[in-house]
């Protein structure tokens, strides 16, 4: 990765990188295809996020780079039975631990619970992929669709990740945040494109990136807007530039009551 995108993120993805060699040193790629060969079929994210009203993927996020402890310590599985009571149309689950103290159990966890509610609700893994090993990983843990950020894998790892996602039977969320990087999601040929309202070079948030992008998007594909949504008012701006779906951790995550915080955006 070049320095472009930010000295913060550099060091995500640097640590993620060596985070990923021990895990492969220590569980088999054969391992992991056989734990995901038994889960049972994922369920489709573009699906859940489609509707004649605005779809929240409410996500399961303890702390972060830019706002540090949100909820240290918090139980995942409590906060997916609230986002799941409260009418989110999938969950996001953080899985690095060393920015986000996350984890792949929690992942696990999370899945578990949406996949055997009555409505049965989409889970996606929110981590930092560089490698198809953690596309298997995710599946293997339960997930139904990975994020996949341009601004990591750039034009020529993209294709190969997205591969490696649909051979698994998942969907990607392909994250972007300016035109270069919508350029090349559209062009590996992303069906769910997530337009990133926090710019990964200085974590500054400015809604008006998705007014800016998502009018260059094709409309058949499913766009979801993510970063600085903190009201109603913020999700009918976002619908009314096109997005199908906000995505939404740190203000519901610090929110006193879960439940009411994700009904009032659904409002």
């Amino acid at each position: 990765m070049g320095t472009e995108t930010g000295t913060i993120l550099d060091r995500i993805a640097e640590r993620t990188a060596a985070d990923l060699a021990e895990r492969r040193a220590t569980r088999p790629l054969a391992d992991l295809e056989a734990m995901a060969r038994a889960m049972p079929a994922p369920l489709p994210l573009d699906a859940a996020l489609r509707g004649t009203t605005t779809r929240v993927i409410a996500e399961v996020k303890r702390a972060s780079p830019s706002k540090g402890a949100l909820a240290a310590g918090v139980d995942a599985r409590a906060v997916a039975r609230d986002y799941l009571a409260a009418g989110a149309a999938a969950i996001s689950v953080l899985t690095d631990a060393p920015f986000f103290q996350g984890s792949l159990e929690d992942l696990a966890l999370v899945a578990e619970l949406a996949h055997a509610d009555p409505t049965p609700r989409p889970v996606l893994r929110k981590d930092f992929l560089l490698d198809p090993y953690q596309v298997v990983e995710a599946r293997a843990y339960g997930a139904d669709a990975v994020l996949l950020i341009v601004a990591v894998l750039g034009g020529a790892s993209l294709p190969e990740m997205l591969d490696a996602v649909h051979a698994q039977g998942m969907q990607a969320l392909v994250e972007v945040h300016d035109e270069a990087e919508l350029d090349v999601a559209l062009a590996a040929g992303a069906r769910i494109i997530g337009i990133n309202n926090r710019d990964l070079r200085n974590f500054t948030v400015d809604l008006g990136t998705t007014e800016r992008l998502a009018p260059r998007i094709p409309r058949d594909r499913v766009i979801v807007a993510e970063s600085g949504i903190h009201g109603p008012g913020d999700v009918r701006r976002l619908a009314a530039a096109g997005a199908h779906a906000v995505l939404v951790g740190e203000s519901l995550m610090v929110a006193a009551d879960r439940q009411a915080a994700l009904r009032g955006l659904l409002a």
